[in-house]
């Protein structure tokens, strides 16, 4: 009799079909079966309320009339949403930018730069502006956050988001990110949410899944290197710079972290918020990085129920 494939079995073998080379590598960096599982599940929807527009409690009302809802336990103005009838995008709320449609994970860090109404703020790679608009939020509007990008149409998206949530202390720019390493120790918190290989994003798009390479990783950790270290150079002493990606590698995580601690004075500090994650690797493939790195919060899609996710806190003496 012929042994009935599982349903991990059967996920496994669609996974190694779609991209083989990105199968291999990532069953170094997770083997599970609850990885595979939900990497392949759809991704539930979130969103955040804009409180630069709205109070919390009735947009919870109204909202509730037409969507189940589920608190996100790290982000207190965040939540995830089960639709019953239309689209969150197409409510009124939504429209009218009293709530942004989020990631969960990705709220984590704005609330990890712990802003204050008065700081200037470098918001490197600032598109689409979620994170911009939630930074501005805590900021009440007041003190100024420099939101760059690189690209003309990633600017426009940037300036109309800003806009529809009623942000007023942002200053566009357009500027390679790089750059800013001329502007030493001038920002008090930086925020480097790096161009990165979206395997986080899967659940959303299996199109990351099918464009995946290995060598577009090894590019894209070059650059993570060079932009980290002028993030760094940008920050003032005592500031908080924290670099976050929406990808699972080694090469654009770790290592990239490793690179500013081997070279600066940089040091680490723990995200303490109620997510389950795991600890930053510290090992990969007989290579060894700074222990330090362990304080890193390392997210996969399983642990939450989210996006692949990647967090450093990193503080500058002083």
């Amino acid at each position: 009799m012929p042994e009935i494939e599982s349903d991990t079995q059967k996920l496994t073998s669609e996974l190694y079909n779609i991209n083989p080379e990105f199968f291999e590598r990532y069953s170094k960096i997770d083997s599970s079966e609850k990885f595979i599982e939900f990497m392949l599940k759809p991704l539930r929807q979130s969103f955040r309320i804009n409180r630069l527009k709205a109070e919390p409690k009735e947009i919870i009302k109204n909202l509730s009339r037409e969507f189940e809802l589920e608190r996100i336990p790290w982000c207190e103005e965040g939540y995830f949403v089960f639709e019953k009838s239309k689209r969150l995008t197409k409510t009124i709320e939504h429209q009218l930018g009293l709530i942004f449609s989020q990631e969960a994970s990705s709220m984590i860090p704005a609330i990890a730069l712990d802003v204050k109404p008065g700081m200037l703020i470098l918001d490197m790679a600032a598109s689409p502006g979620a994170k911009t608009t939630q930074i501005a939020s805590y900021m009440q509007n007041r003190g100024c956050i420099v939101a760059n990008d690189v690209k003309y149409p990633r600017i426009n998206i940037l300036i109309s988001n800003l806009q529809k949530c009623g942000v007023t202390n942002a200053v566009v720019t357009m500027m390679d990110g790089r750059s800013f390493g001329r502007y030493e120790e001038k920002f008090d918190r930086v925020l480097l949410d790096a161009p990165c290989s979206n395997i986080g994003m899967i659940r959303k798009n299996f199109k990351y899944l099918k464009i995946w390479n290995i060598r577009e990783v090894e590019g894209l950790s070059k650059l993570q290197k060079q932009l980290i270290r002028a993030a760094y150079k940008a920050l003032k002493p005592g500031g908080v710079l924290i670099y976050s990606t929406c990808t699972l590698d080694v090469k654009e995580n770790e290592e990239v972290v490793e690179a500013l601690l081997s070279t600066s004075d940089a040091e680490i500090e723990e995200i303490n918020l109620p997510v389950k994650a795991r600890p930053g690797i510290t090992k990969f493939e007989g290579v060894k990085f700074n222990k330090e790195i362990r304080r890193c919060l390392r997210i996969h899609p399983q642990d939450n129920d989210t996006e692949g996710f990647f967090v450093a806190k990193i503080l500058k003496p002083g």
